[in-house]
């Protein structure tokens, strides 16, 4: 859970500088989140979870 809260917040921190840079357009930042927001409701979701667990896991703890 703590992961998952931690990703939204990085993946939101990154879209948030992503539009006030202007790199990415609103338009295309809502298309980003429809897309992750289907994504998470079809039988992909837990193969990109156990993917994210493992990378997570593999990383060294300080």
């Amino acid at each position: 859970m703590a992961v998952t809260i931690s990703l939204v917040f990085l993946f939101g921190l990154v879209l948030f500088f992503l539009l006030r840079h202007g790199t990415l357009t609103p338009g295309a930042a809502f298309a980003a989140v429809m897309f992750g927001f289907f994504l998470a409701s079809t039988g992909a979701a837990e193969p990109i979870n156990d993917m994210t667990t493992a990378v997570v896991g593999a990383l060294p703890n300080p």
